[in-house]
């Protein structure tokens, strides 16, 4: 059954639609999956097609392989099929590709899917074709004889599925070409490339909203998994999308594990980390092309699998790094952000930040990219106070006052995140105003291995009295840096124009140094008792609660800075498949034969969580894979019979092990 509480109500105002949504959260946020109980079959009716909504799940099932729909994909699905517009947020590993796929088999006609990268159409279109489906792309990779051979397929209606990129929409002879070819739907995924406020505005994106005028009666499904209030409204105005029914499910991804730990010796820290996951794929994001080179020099010179992804690199040489990565021939890519949009490896088990990344938005999207088959995923975060130094430098290198203001208010956040002691996930889920309702989530640093806190009223008073002394003399805020020096007595030109030397405060905070006294003004900021301003110069000022805590001096407790993590016990995480490591490992190794074979990455074969149910299971023939999880019946007919004799084989020497 969907999530208790979903409701729609749509609106002609962009504005007003976003204030009324469907909510797919899930109050324990252990769900998975939504409950589905096949029933009396409900139809769907509207401008485009009438069908049983019981259709659906079982094209879920019989050609995807998958029991039952995650949150709000049954809702979204009836909603395009009644032939209205659709606004869908669903979380990196959420089902989006599953919203409008499975609309395009049980409805007539051809579905058009917008997509920005090439990748990301030649991985889909292989995938859906090994599941059986009809699909197809055009992009300028295909020589001219393959992309004339495609588009006489299109005239001739063989293909459900099309995959474009947004400027080939716009070419002489499309609109022609769209409308003979009987499109009874639109797809546009990572939507919020169309928005000027996302973290990655494609311009091309703004001309797909004259495909209204071309196809005035085709509804539109925009997706994304990544978007703030803001993006959102700008994807419903940008797109003309007419009365869309909006669906924002949870942000919570409860597979994945966030930690943060201090930055010391980062290239040892990364291949400590890497050498309990030898078999297991990674990216390392870095800021720089300089640092993926040095760290995958680093990790290849110690035998690890590993490349640079980056935009200086020759375009042949980025496509090889990043197909050898999608078929396991490499475990690790170090790259820059420019690599993963388009990714849909779903065995990716960890994500490292090398370095301080420049938003949340963009940090949410990166470690979504671990754990998209549900399987458990780490995400660590190196922090050092140096990095955001450097990202200060940079953006005070801006020439546009506006772009420098929101990066500065986004790099104070990502600063937040790093240096809170609360909540990981309930940081992240805050930031894109979703309420996480547990006291403790169990799967990041600071609730598993809660920090330590002290008293920490004296240096409160400190630093708060030496905020109001300094505006009390000069009748003007300082920054930051400026309130430290004065405490720790620094002898500056600043300090002695301004006569701050003369002050009460000057010299008494010589017991912390100038990072732990940085800290405990950022805590302070957070717990809400200082304000910065806004702008070049920000300034720092106290708030009312700040001066009703120096004027009471009532306790403050404080977070003791983070420190290197000591070593830790291996516990089960969400979302472990317990099965028979030895098999499992069998069984990846004929998923990679038979993907060779057919030159595609490995996970279009079967996914991880496939293999590790037939590891645990043990189906000896095809009729006992009945019900394995990513088992469509075209793979089972494909499939099936080498993967069961490898298990009949391997049991002939071993003994099955139970599990709970």
């Amino acid at each position: 059954m969907p999530p208790a509480g979903a409701w729609s109500q749509t609106s002609a105002n962009p504005r007003a639609a976003l204030g009324k949504i469907r909510s797919g959260r899930c109050e324990t946020d252990k769900e998975v999956f939504s409950i589905v109980r096949p029933g009396a079959a409900r139809i769907v009716a509207g401008s485009s097609c009438a069908v049983a909504t019981d259709d659906l799940l079982l094209t879920l099932q019989t050609t995807f392989g998958y029991p039952a729909f995650r949150p709000l994909q049954r809702e979204i699905m009836e909603a395009s099929l009644a032939g209205k517009d659709v606004f869908a947020l669903l979380p990196t590993g959420g089902g989006k590709s599953l919203c409008f796929q499975i609309p395009a088999l049980v409805r007539p006609g051809l579905t058009v899917v917008v997509s920005p990268l090439i990748a990301l159409m030649k991985d889909q279109v292989d995938q859906l074709q090994a599941a059986g489906v009809a699909a197809t792309f055009l992009n300028s990779s295909l020589d001219s004889a393959e992309a004339r051979s495609r588009l006489a397929g299109l005239h001739r209606g063989e293909w459900k599925l099309l995959y474009v990129a947004p400027e080939r929409l716009m070419l002489d002879g499309w609109v022609k070409n769209l409308k003979e070819w009987n499109v009874s739907a639109l797809a546009i995924d990572e939507a919020h490339c169309v928005s000027e406020w996302g973290h990655d505005f494609r311009p091309e994106f703004r001309q797909i909203a004259k495909l209204r005028e071309v196809l005035p009666d085709v509804p539109i499904m925009a997706l994304t998994a990544t978007a703030t209030e803001r993006v959102r409204e700008d994807i419903v105005k940008h797109l003309k999308l007419r009365a869309p029914e909006i669906f924002v499910a949870s942000f919570n991804r409860p597979n994945l594990t966030y930690r943060v730990t201090p930055k010391d010796e980062p290239l040892k820290q990364i291949i400590e980390f890497v050498k309990k996951r030898e078999d297991e794929s990674g990216i390392v994001y870095c800021s720089s092309r300089a640092a993926t080179e040095r760290v995958a020099e680093a990790l290849a010179g110690r035998g690890y699998a590993a490349k640079p992804y980056h935009a200086g690199l020759d375009g042949e040489e980025r496509a090889r790094n990043q197909e050898l990565f999608l078929r396991d021939e490499v475990k690790i890519v170090c790259a820059t952000i420019a690599f993963g949009m388009g990714i849909n490896k779903p065995n990716v088990r960890w994500v490292i930040h090398y370095d301080l990344p420049k938003n949340i938005e963009g940090y949410y999207q990166e470690t979504g990219r671990a754990g998209r088959d549900g399987l458990p995923g780490d995400c660590l975060l190196l922090f050092s106070g140096g990095d955001a130094a450097k990202q200060t430098h940079f953006i005070d290198e801006m020439t546009n006052e506006h772009e420098r203001s929101v990066a500065r208010a986004q790099l104070r956040q990502m600063m937040h995140y790093a240096e809170g002691g609360g909540c990981r996930r309930e940081e992240l889920l805050g930031y894109f105003g979703e309420v996480f309702a547990m006291d403790n989530c169990g799967a990041c640093d600071n609730c598993s291995e809660p920090r330590e806190t002290y008293d920490g009223t004296v240096a409160a008073q400190k630093f708060l009295s030496c905020i109001y002394r300094i505006r009390q003399a000069s009748r003007f805020g300082t920054g930051l840096n400026h309130v430290i020096e004065v405490l720790t007595g620094a002898d500056t030109d600043k300090i002695r124009r301004a006569g701050h030397d003369r002050l009460t405060t000057y010299g008494i905070g010589k017991e912390f140094s100038r990072p732990q006294w940085a800290a405990v003004g950022r805590e302070l900021m957070r717990l809400g008792f200082v304000a910065q301003s806004e702008g070049e110069y920000a300034t720092l000022e106290l708030t009312n609660e700040g001066i009703g805590v120096l004027k009471s001096r009532q306790p403050i407790t404080l977070t003791k800075p983070m420190s290197l993590p000591k070593m830790r016990k291996v516990v089960r995480r969400e979302g472990d498949i317990e099965c028979d490591e030895i098999l499992f490992n069998r069984l990846r190794t004929l998923r990679k034969k038979l993907a060779d074979e057919r030159k595609v990455p490995a996970y279009v074969i079967f996914g991880d969580a496939t293999l590790r149910q037939l590891a645990r299971e043990y189906p000896v023939s095809e009729s006992a894979m009945d019900g394995i999880f990513g088992m469509g019946e075209k793979k089972r007919a494909e499939f099936g019979a080498a993967f069961a004799t490898e298990i009949a084989g391997y049991l002939e020497t071993n003994s099955r092990m139970s599990f709970r």
